[in-house]
């Protein structure tokens, strides 16, 4: 099974087993990552920002333009930021690294 490593603000590297199939927002929040994922994956926020290694951004597949959309919204934007809904976990993204950004922005409305 693939694996992959969420590195926390403060720098805590934990790494955990990343079943194919399911999104780096799902497989956080089966491990208890703190990423939260407002929109539970329907691509209307960007509180699952990510910031995916330099060495393994090349292996994503290209962002859409709904996802760049959103992307705008979040806090602490870098050139290989993503939002973690949307990175499919696959055996060829094996030790994926991602970090986590110091704070997110929910423009979701509040119920």
């Amino acid at each position: 099974m693939p694996k992959m490593t969420f590195i926390s603000p403060d720098g805590k590297r934990t790494e955990v087993d990343a079943p194919t199939g399911l999104s780096v927002l799902e497989i956080a929040h089966r491990n208890d990552i703190d990423l939260e994922g407002a929109c539970e994956g329907s691509l209307a926020c960007s509180t699952c920002h990510v910031i995916v290694d330099e060495e393994d951004f090349d292996r994503l597949s290209e962002p859409t333009e709904e996802e760049e959309d959103m992307l705008d919204l979040a806090f602490g934007l870098t050139h290989t930021s993503r939002l973690g809904c949307q990175i499919i976990m696959s055996e060829e993204l094996d030790g994926l690294t991602v970090t986590l950004p110091a704070a997110t922005r929910n423009m979701m409305p509040q119920k």
